[in-house]
Order: structure tokens, then C-alpha cells, then sequence
């Protein structure tokens, strides 16, 4: 395979406490780990196309979880500041998920804040907005603008639906989204938009004519899509439906790692759909809580991989570096230092 550059060489703090309880021995020796154990490639400068396999970013998909900026967990304490942290993740890891997009629209205040705290060869991916993939959203995380310009019904619902809104106001959504991500594309930042589709989301017409409405609304910015329901992979002929219907539309596959035997459940298909980018999730392993009720977000992925596991998964990610020129990977598993901790040796693994 070419040679590649993984970005970007961590600068970790040899005095660096995790300090979190629920981490295990094995999590604790991954953070204070030097950076010469850590990297295997000098960092790539942006600007010109690598080929396939000539770039790989590996990060985590929060950088605010609760459980993650908690004193000596993750960040070193004293790092306790929005802009301190970002600024330290940027230091150790040269990508990130901003999962807060898909629970309220992101601000362009923040954007260009992000834009200016993190070194250039920095990228961020952000969550597409409940609303953008037809899921619901609470009406209280709304604009104001937004919800004065909701029909009064609409507007007294505790949750809203895009298929219950006048068009005009999904057009409203996706304009106040792709607005506040402006800085970010504009700074070079912007490494794609994640698409997230719920598990009743089928492989029916009109859901491909939702999706080919997605990717006209996003021309020009790298959108992943990923499927969270079974059918679309239950068959090598439906596999292959839907990985050419994401060539046809120009969008990304996002290959899963995560629990199996469930309706959400999706197989790890190794398949690039877009040679310019492939993305790599891994949200854990965790099944029992994956699909049940009443479980908060934070406890289904509250998962640490064995270095077992990510011996299993370092081919995967490989595999699509054969066939892509930049590959992308989120640990999702984002519970305290996990995420960052996997995060960490997976880069070491395939230094």
C-alpha cells in the first residue's frame, strides 16, 4: 500500500492524569503514552491530492461530552476553558465530530470561533441537524426566528417533524445550517456533513429521492451517509443497490463498527463510494443498550475496545485507505476517556 501520513503527532503531557474511574489500566497507559509511541508519520501539509491511501485522520466524534471534560480525564486540569480545550484536542488529535449539530442548528459565532483556535491542517464533521434527516427535533432548540414562523400549532408541539413543516421553512433549516458552517468552509475546515438516517429510514423511492435532495443541498461540501437499518445490507444484491446509489448521488458510505443482531443493526461493509473520502464510525460495542428504551445517549456508547477488537477493526479502516485518498475515523464511543484512548491506539496500530 503507498505510503501514508497520519495527522497529525500528538503532544501529549508526560504528567497527564486520566483520573477518571471507569478507565481501565489499559486506558490510563494509552494516554501517557510519548508522542515518538504514537505516531508513525510526519504530517501531511494540505494543499496538494495524495493518493489512494495517503492520508489518514483519526479523532474522536465529541470533544464536550460531560463525561469527557470532567478534570483530568481527558484534558489535563486547568484546561477547563471552551476555547482551552478545543485547542488541546486540536493538539493531540487532527479531526473531530461535532455531534451538538443533530440537537440544535449550529452558530456561526461558533464556527468562526472553532476556525480560529485550531491549527490549519485541522478538519471538522459535523452532524447534520434532526430536521435535515427526518428525525424529530425538540421546538424549544429552535431559533426563535424559526419557531415565530412555525404555524401556531406547529410551534405549541413539544417535537417537530420536517414532514410537518411548509417547505419553506425545511429551505429555512437547511439555509440557517449551511450558513453557520460558512466559516468553516470558507477557513478550509470543513471536512464534510454527516448525514444520519434513523433505522426507519427504508430503502424505498421516495426515501432516494430524499437523499438526492440532500446531496443537491450540499453540493460542493463532502457529505457521509449512514444507514441505520439492516434491509438496506441484508443481501449481497441490496448491498449492492445501495453502494451504487450512493456513487450515483456523490455520497460517501460511512462504514460502521457497532453492536449487531438488532433491526439498527448494520453490517461493516468495507466499500468506498467517493475516492476523495471515506469515513470509518466505530460507536462501540455495547448491545446490550444499544436498542433499548429509556437508555441515555452516553451509556450506548460507553464502550472500550479490546486491543483484540482493534486489531480486527485496523484492516477494516486499511482497506478503505486502499481505495480512498483521504479516510477518515471517529470513535464514537466517547464515555470519559474511551473514545480518545482507542482513538490513540488505533493511530498506533496503523503508524
Amino acid at each position: 500500500m503507498p505510503a501514508r501520513a497520519i495527522l497529525p503527532a500528538p503532544d501529549l503531557d508526560s504528567q497527564h492524569d486520566p483520573g477518571f474511574e471507569a478507565a481501565s489500566e489499559r486506558a490510563e497507559a494509552a494516554l501517557t503514552r510519548t508522542p515518538a509511541e504514537l505516531v508513525g508519520a510526519p504530517l501531511h501539509p494540505s494543499g496538494p491530492e495524495l493518493a489512494p491511501g495517503g492520508e489518514l485522520r483519526i479523532g474522536t466524534a465529541s470533544w464536550t461530552d460531560p463525561t469527557m471534560v470532567r478534570g483530568g480525564v481527558f484534558y489535563p486540569r486547568g484546561v477547563s476553558s471552551a476555547e482551552d480545550r478545543l485547542r488541546y484536542y486540536a493538539e493531540q488529535f487532527p479531526v473531530v465530530e461535532v455531534d451538538s449539530s443533530y440537537y440544535s442548528l449550529p452558530e456561526r459565532a461558533n464556527a468562526l470561533r472553532w476556525a480560529e483556535r485550531t491549527p490549519p491542517h485541522f478538519r471538522f464533521h459535523l452532524k447534520a441537524h434532526a430536521l435535515m434527516t427526518g428525525q424529530p427535533t425538540e421546538v424549544a432548540r429552535l431559533p426563535v426566528g424559526l419557531v415565530e414562523a412555525m404555524p401556531r400549532a406547529l410551534a405549541a408541539k413539544p417535537r417537530v417533524y420536517a414532514k410537518d413543516l411548509p417547505l419553506e421553512l425545511v429551505d429555512a433549516v437547511w439555509t440557517y445550517f449551511m450558513d453557520a458552517v460558512a466559516p468553516l468552509s470558507e477557513a478550509g475546515k470543513l471536512g464534510g456533513i454527516l448525514l444520519q438516517y434513523p433505522r426507519w429510514f427504508l430503502p424505498t423511492p421516495e426515501n432516494k429521492d430524499l437523499l438526492a435532495e440532500a446531496a443537491a443541498r450540499l453540493a460542493g461540501i463532502p457529505a457521509s451517509v449512514e444507514l441505520r437499518n439492516r434491509i438496506w445490507f441484508n443481501s449481497p444484491r441490496s448491498t449492492e443497490w445501495t453502494l451504487d446509489m450512493l456513487r450515483d448521488l456523490g455520497l460517501t458510505h460511512v462504514v460502521v463498527d457497532g453492536p449487531q443482531g438488532m433491526e439498527s443493526s448494520v453490517p461493516a461493509v468495507a466499500a468506498v463510494t467517493t475516492p476523495a473520502l471515506a469515513v470509518v464510525r466505530l460507536h462501540g460495542r455495547r448491545a446490550a443498550t444499544w436498542e433499548a428504551p429509556k437508555v441515555p445517549t452516553v451509556e450506548r456508547y460507553r464502550y472500550l475496545y479490546s486491543p483484540a477488537e482493534l486489531d480486527a477493526v485496523a484492516p477494516l479502516i486499511e482497506s478503505t485507505m486502499e481505495k480512498a485518498t483521504r479516510t477518515t475515523v471517529f470513535f464514537n464511543n466517547c464515555y470519559g476517556n474511551y473514545g480518545a484512548t482507542n482513538a490513540r491506539e488505533m493511530i498506533a496500530k496503523l503508524a
